[in-house]
């Protein structure tokens, strides 16, 4: 609501300077014997309602569009020995299909669900009915969960590229915020690649962030619903608010697109996600101004502590200091930045790292390896 107030506000300041314009363009006139146009003045009016009043009814259609495939959850965690219920929460979700095999998925976040059971987990579907998942996956390492609904005549919503968003771009926030089911809000993508945020007792645990930060309003509730971009894609799923007091205070995050759809494949087609890795320890106090002394100007790149021995970056002769500058022709920011996308690229594949080494720049072709057999040791 508050984003419509400001494109009211700037139309009516367009008006204004419009008038203001007119004023004095008339007081000049009035001198040389001229009369105001009034028709001009109110076909300007009109023109800028006109395009409010489409912009608004584009919102609404896209929201319209969009509002069937998004999802109440409610969910339980019972003891397993004495089913007694520890604990509950609400969030929301959207439904999904991959390929055309017909059926139908919600994604959501993993704390929506994480500890409750198909049965115990409540899906509410915008027409009302009520099932429960016949299948569920998550992944903790990113927030990230999928459930397999026990019906098909359901509307599934359209993944879009969150890549190819940019920050100013208008979004949409759908869910269930405070268990108000169906509710839209709006605003911009305020900024990207967030990483290395503090998320309460799930931070440890979140090794992959990239978060999209938006001014949409996002409240409790609205875990796991989708952010939409003016084409009714997903581009994000919801997952965290940064708040003072609970509520929503415009800082919301939601996981991009392209990791959250990467994620939900990888559980779906194996059960799990296979994470590839390089095997080194990262400088994560790793500075511009460091870099800048290093001859590096302004590309950052994340600067390696330790090479852990036996891995892929030992047998590719990654040295200790080196500074990744690159991979497979993507720039990296930082130390974050690198392992997520060397996380969501395919084990055993090969990825051509560019390395600033002793004031030179090289590259080393590394053979990833399996972060599950680095983590079974």
């Amino acid at each position: 609501m508050r984003h419509l107030s400001l494109i009211m506000l700037c139309t009516l300041c367009l008006s204004v300077g419009y008038w203001g314009g007119l004023f004095h363009q008339n007081a000049n006139n009035a001198h040389w014997g001229s009369k105001p146009s009034y028709a001009a003045q109110d076909q300007a009016s009109q023109q800028a309602l006109s395009a409010l009043i489409e912009s608004s009814d584009w919102i609404a259609r896209i929201a319209d569009q969009v509002m069937p495939s998004v999802v109440h959850i409610e969910s339980v965690w019972k003891s397993s020995s004495t089913d007694k219920v520890i604990a509950s929460e609400t969030g929301s979700g959207v439904i999904v299909q991959f390929g055309d095999s017909g059926t139908k998925y919600v994604v959501t976040n993993r704390h929506v669900i994480r500890n409750a059971q198909p049965k115990d987990i409540v899906i509410q579907l915008q027409d009302g009915r009520q099932v429960h998942p016949a299948q569920k996956w998550d992944d903790e390492k990113t927030d990230v969960a999928v459930m397999r609904l026990p019906v098909t005549d359901v509307i599934p919503a359209e993944w879009g590229d969150s890549e190819e968003t940019k920050i100013g771009n208008f979004v949409l926030a759908m869910g269930s915020p405070f268990g108000l089911s169906q509710s839209v809000t709006l605003g911009i993508i305020s900024a990207k690649s967030r990483r290395e945020l503090a998320l309460g007792n799930a931070a440890n645990s979140l090794v992959n962030q990239d978060f999209i930060q938006t001014d949409a309003a996002i409240n409790p509730g609205n875990s796991g619903g989708p952010l939409i971009d003016l084409r009714g894609r997903i581009i994000g799923i919801n997952t965290a608010i940064a708040s003072s007091t609970g509520g929503s205070e415009g800082v919301g995050f939601s996981i991009p697109s392209r990791m959250a759809k990467h994620i939900v494949q990888q559980l779906l087609e194996h059960g799990r996600v296979d994470r590839a890795y390089l095997g080194v320890s990262l400088d994560d106090q790793f500075t511009l101004e460091e870099a800048r002394t290093l001859g590096l100007g302004n590309a950052k790149g994340a600067r390696i502590e330790k090479i852990e021995p036996e891995t892929p970056a030992a047998r590719a002769n990654l040295l200790q200091d080196d500074v990744i500058l690159s991979v497979n022709g993507i720039d990296i920011e930082d130390e974050r930045h690198l392992i997520n996308i060397i996380s969501m690229m395919v084990v055993g594949s090969k990825a051509n790292l560019v390395v600033q080494r002793e004031g030179r720049r090289q590259t080393i072709v590394v053979q990833l390896g399996d972060r599950a057999e680095l983590e079974s040791r």
